[in-house]
């Protein structure tokens, strides 16, 4: 499952050439060289180092208080039994290993490369590349804050054992009296769900009336990239057959693996019609309702098909009794005995969002699959029952100043799957006999047959369908700004402009722009009138793969371009222009061989340096990187 490691909390300060700023929409004015960034990353994307003392048989390679555990290749290779005791958790308390146990690394170390190394550095690189840009453009060391965390946990737990949300609070805190100026929050993944908690959790820490000035004196915007806001498919297929992370282990230890993870149902898919009752009110009522929260959907569930998915996410075939119907009821299933596996007839059934995250499904196979209690047990405890947030119900605008929803699209993305028992043991007894997926509009099944649902105009980022990331196209008002514009720096031939677009709530907005079949674009929704004194905007980049977004250079210079447009005194409108980009470093300076000359030739000059080894190389820009800058105030 790639919901791991990605972007970065870019603490963007910059140490230009202004010291004072006013942001229009949002409403603060201050020294922006004072402004700091934390970084959430997503899923897996934590260095974990052991704090246990293992010896390892067979091996010549033992754990030690502080090795690498996630992620270190070599021992995952030569000790793979060790490494599973210091990564299992127990799934009933979330409790380590009893030989060995594994906590987060801190810093911005434990985040940048998973497994360090010549080789297996840049392949699991993740905020690197964004601190090597922030370095190349001046922001110093102390602005750039990482709040990584034990991704195997759920939110409460994260909170019990290690006191998280406590050291977030603090660490928000410290930035403001360290640099005297609020913080950019970069959450990426999981790391939205980690984020939307920790706003929660925060309102049961703040007294109401203080609650919303704490945001704006702590959090000046939230950027939310690849953000699962109605859960993941891929959540599905590590639960059910286990996914591998692309590591040489088998799917079945995967499944183990990931089913022991308090984590692991955080980012299943729910209804974005069925939500949880306030469990923030429930604090301050007398108490005399104790239980479960209420869990209540309305009719536009029943109404409807697939809960606002585009199809049934699980197709699953089942032993069933020779005397039982071809399509029996859940209620049917549960009586069944597993020793009719052998001779029974199987029947298929589906299940939608709302039946998977409400326990519907793991009911229906109780008696097929030993996981399904564990995880049913953690699905009441850790998520329907959490005293703080839970997270099957639709998330509404946070109340932050400015917030930018950014994901890619129009990528092959699973939203559905068909499972079979395989005939093998537990854990390797389903197999996946099918994955249906959504392909820029149209969904199709792996064999390539056209099916049939309900897909978006759009598709997801690979990990994540469209309409989870999309949901927060809801945070948007009546009236939203559409702007298309080339992904590459370009002249503005190509920019489309669409103002103040009619927008219904929990309706997709489709803008009526072209397209080149050639060219990769940004859309841009944005937003700054319908809530006073607060910005909105989302961006769709197109091919923008889920896990390298945070790595992707476009999606780095639009951050800084509109950071930049914040902080500069001259800014006049809400968000930065889209009508040209040029380049803004050396590396975006190339060779044009057609034309025998560096490209942006207005920008880019030719001049070779010592070591240079191609033409495009030496092409280099002629002027820094802030005179550049004065073309996008």
């Amino acid at each position: 499952m790639q919901m791991g490691p990605p972007p970065p909390h870019l603490i963007v300060v910059f140490l230009l050439l202004f010291n004072t700023a006013t942001v229009n929409g949002g409403e603060f004015s201050g020294d922006y060289s004072k402004l700091s960034g934390i970084i959430i990353p997503g899923f897996a994307s934590t260095q974990l180092r052991a704090w246990s003392i293992l010896d390892c048989p067979y091996s010549p390679l033992d754990f030690n208080p502080l090795d690498l555990v996630w992620l270190d290749s070599t021992k995952l290779l030569s000790a793979v039994n060790c490494w599973l005791k210091c990564m299992i958790l127990d799934p009933y308390n979330q409790t380590d290993h009893p030989e060995c146990k594994s906590r987060p690394d801190s810093g911005l170390s434990a985040i940048t490369e998973l497994d360090p190394g010549y080789i297996t550095g840049p392949l699991s690189s993740v905020w690197k590349e964004w601190i090597k840009w922030c370095i190349e453009f001046g922001i110093e060391a102390n602005a750039i804050l990482a709040a990584p965390y034990d991704w195997r946990l759920s939110a409460s737990m994260l909170e019990e054992r290690d006191l998280y949300f406590h050291k977030l609070k603090l660490t928000f805190e410290t930035a403001l009296k360290h640099r005297g100026g609020p913080s950019l929050v970069f959450a990426h993944s999981l790391g939205n769900n980690v984020f939307r908690y920790f706003l929660e959790w925060l309102k049961l820490e703040i007294a109401p009336k203080q609650y919303i000035q704490w945001l704006d004196e702590h959090i000046h915007a939230y950027f939310a990239v690849g953000s699962p806001l109605l859960g993941s498919i891929q959540t599905v297929e590590a639960t059910l057959s286990g996914y591998t992370f692309g590591l040489p282990v088998p799917e079945g230890t995967a499944r183990l693996l990931f089913n022991s993870f308090g984590s692991s149902l955080w980012m299943m898919p729910f209804s974005q019609y069925c939500r949880a009752e306030n469990t923030y009110w429930k604090h301050f009522s007398e108490g005399s309702r104790k239980g479960r929260p209420t869990y209540q959907c309305d009719e536009q569930e029943f109404r409807l098909n697939y809960s606002g998915w585009p199809t049934n996410i699980i197709n699953i075939e089942i032993p069933s009794t020779r005397g039982v119907g071809a399509y029996p009821s859940v209620s049917d299933v549960a009586q069944m005995n597993s020793s009719s596996m052998e001779c029974g007839l199987p029947a298929q059934l589906s299940f939608s969002a709302r039946e998977i995250s409400d326990g519907t499904f793991f009911k229906a196979i109780e008696d097929y699959d030993p996981d399904s209690k564990r995880l049913l047990y953690l699905l009441e405890n850790s998520y329907h029952g959490d005293p703080v947030l839970n997270p099957f119900t639709p998330w509404d605008r946070p109340p932050l100043k400015n917030i930018f929803c950014i994901y890619g699209i129009d990528s092959r993305t699973e939203v559905g799957y068909y499972f079979a028992p395989s005939g093998k043991p537990y854990p390797d007894n389903w197999i996946i006999t099918d994955v249906i997926y959504e392909i820029e509009g149209s969904l199709f099944s792996r064999s390539g047959n056209l099916v049939e649902g309900n897909p978006g105009v759009a598709s997801g980022d690979e990990t994540v369908p469209y309409n989870s990331l999309s949901w927060c196209k809801n945070w948007l008002g009546p009236k939203v700004n559409i702007t298309r514009a080339p992904q590459s720096e370009h002249d503005g031939s190509d920019v489309q402009v669409d103002l103040n677009v009619e927008h219904h709530h929990e309706a997709d907005i489709i803008p009526n722009m072209t397209r080149s079949p050639r060219v990769k674009y940004i859309t841009y929704y944005e937003d700054s009138v319908s809530i006073p004194g607060k910005r909105t905007a989302v961006w769709e980049l197109d091919k923008a793969n889920h896990r390298n977004i945070v790595r992707s250079p476009v999606l780095m210079r639009e951050l800084w371009l509109q950071m930049w447009h914040d902080i500069h005194p001259d800014a006049k409108s809400s968000f930065v222009t889209k009508a040209k980009r040029g380049p803004l470093r050396n590396e975006d300076c190339y060779w044009d061989y057609g034309k025998a000359r560096c490209a942006w030739p207005e920008y880019c000059e030719y001049r070779y340096v010592f070591g240079d080894v191609h033409l495009g190389q030496s092409c280099r820009l002629k002027n820094s990187s802030a005179d550049l800058l004065l073309h996008y105030v």
